[in-house]
């Protein structure tokens, strides 16, 4: 007996040590930027603080320099767009883009920099650590950079006097229990970062409009945007109160934000700025921002109701937004999706929308501050673990408001559309268990054959999967198990077996075989 308690104590203290075993890297940025409108380039400096929680002793750090995957047409980037159908953009007249000006310091010790081994990753170079980073120590790793922006597409670069700047910094790839994750910036599939907090002062001249990941320190500016963006929100008409500089000189605008994956920032002369707060459930209290072009008729003034409906809505569902700040921006029209996230930010690209449409697009967009930035996994190698969990959310949303979905669209017979919304949904599923798409969900980014097999897998199926779980479980059940999810995980990086884990806590049962199928190939019919 005495033997059996002792083995029984044993196992215990192993899971603890197993829960207690998790690290992850923390990764802080001071970052000076000033952007030269004219000649479309960025010059700036980052100070990087990097912590090292791992047990490993750390003798160099891969980066990302991402600017470089638009250098020249021999990266991963371009080669992946060429080699899918779907995916090849016409690229006569792009203006490519780069970084330069590197000069990587560890406690001002010059380091040594060393390119990656595959002539395609560019984008990827390794800084070696003039003093090896022991397990508990930090170091501090300074470097100027200048980065030519390119002529938009793939998510980054200038189109029509608007800058969207994303992934534009030198920045530490992760490392964690698997390893390193050096890999290139492609334009399908996505990204995987370490959390830090962020310090960013963005220099440019004083007639841009920006919206940038965080909370705008610079108070006057603060105040502008406030009082403009609720009168505008308030008379939405079209003829909007539009921002105007106090000088012709530039400006610089400090943002700030804690425990985050990513810093992006989106610059207009021209944006009608609108503004509101939401209040959650608990009683927080959050500002929501959106910013559009100045069009007549437009149906980005009902964005703001969007945002605050869709921050809402995944609160309850799932969590409570952990930010004070939300905002959503339109960008120029793209041809290869409807919009791009970031934390506390994202870009919208669907000129076309209808208000439905809009909404699920803004929907889905927002929701990725819980599904990419809050529960921050791999999205490279498990791409469903952001899109998909965010997709079947984001199909709820649509069925409850408007009976509509984004992969039917007109599609869907009105005697459908006049059920209740909860049949309405079973019914869109039971239709897409016979849409056939062949790749199993679980296949990372760089291995699917062309962007429809991509979305389709990581999107729709995911959706699926979920759904049929959610069949035989209720719908109370399975929402609980997200929230445990969301509880056990947030601010972590998430595996899909801590996805597993998380949802048998809150359920109590064993889910092998469900967790099978993010493996099978084809339908789920059989």
């Amino acid at each position: 007996m005495k033997k059996l308690i002792v083995f029984l104590l044993l196992l215990i203290n192993l899971n603890a040590f197993a829960q207690n075993s998790y690290w992850q890297q923390q990764v802080d940025f001071q970052i000076d930027v000033a952007l030269n409108d004219i000649e479309k380039t960025l010059n700036g400096n980052a100070k990087i603080t990097y912590k090292n929680n791992s047990p490993t002793t750390l003798d160099f750090i891969w980066f990302h320099i991402y600017p470089n995957a638009y250098k020249q047409e021999t990266t991963a980037m371009f080669q992946q767009i060429k080699s899918d159908p779907s995916r090849k953009k016409k690229m006569a007249n792009y203006t490519y883009g780069s970084i330069d000006g590197l000069s990587f310091k560890q406690d001002g010790k010059v380091a040594t920099v060393e390119p990656h081994n595959n002539p395609q990753y560019i984008d990827v170079v390794k800084v070696l650590l003039p003093n090896p980073l022991k397990p508990g120590e930090t170091a501090n790793i300074t470097t100027d950079f200048s980065v030519k922006l390119p002529s938009y597409f793939s998510r980054s670069g200038f189109a029509d006097g608007e800058f969207m700047v994303t992934q534009w910094y030198p920045k530490p790839a992760v490392f964690d229990v698997n390893g390193w994750h050096e890999f290139p910036y492609l334009d399908m599939g996505e990204f995987y970062n370490d959390y830090g907090n962020y310090k960013v002062n963005i220099t440019l001249p004083s007639a841009y409009v920006v919206g940038a990941t965080g909370v705008l320190k610079t108070e006057d500016e603060l105040s502008q945007y406030r009082t403009i963006g609720a009168k505008n929100n308030a008379e939405r008409n079209d003829k909007p109160t539009l921002y105007v500089a106090k000088s012709n000189a530039t400006k610089t605008l400090s943002y700030e934000m804690e425990n985050v994956p990513d810093f992006a920032w989106f610059a207009d002369k021209n944006f009608v700025i609108q503004y509101d707060t939401a209040k959650l459930a608990s009683g927080k209290v959050v500002d929501v921002f959106t910013y559009f072009h100045n069009k007549k008729k437009k149906i980005w003034t009902a964005s703001v109701d969007y945002t605050k409906d869709a921050l809402k809505k995944y609160s309850n569902w799932i969590g409570e937004y952990e930010y004070p700040v939300v905002q959503v921006v339109e960008g120029p029209k793209n041809n290869s999706s409807g919009g791009m996230e970031y934390p506390t930010i994202t870009l919208i690209t669907s000129p076309d929308a209808k208000p439905a449409s809009l909404d699920a697009v803004i929907t889905h967009e927002v929701g990725h501050n819980w599904f990419m930035s809050i529960l921050g996994s791999n999205e490279r190698m498990h791409t469903w673990q952001d899109e998909g969990l965010n997709t079947y959310f984001q199909f709820r949303y649509e069925a409850e408001k408007y009976k509509t979905n984004a992969v039917f669209g007109n599609a869907i017979p009105e005697n459908i559309k006049a059920l209740p919304a909860d049949q309405f949904l079973a019914s869109v599923y039971n239709a897409m268990i016979n849409v056939p798409i062949k790749p199993a969900i679980d296949t990372p980014a760089d291995k699917f054959a062309s962007a429809q097999d991509y979305s389709m897998t990581s999107y729709v199926k995911t959706a699926l999967w979920l759904y049929i779980l959610e069949s035989n479980v209720g719908r109370e059940k399975m929402d609980q198990a997200f929230k445990t999810y969301f509880n056990d995980w947030k601010n972590k990086h998430p595996s899909p077996n801590d996805l597993k884990a998380s949802f048998e806590k809150s359920l109590g049962v064993n889910l092998d075989d469900y967790f099978k199928l993010l493996n099978k190939e084809g339908d789920f019919k059989n």
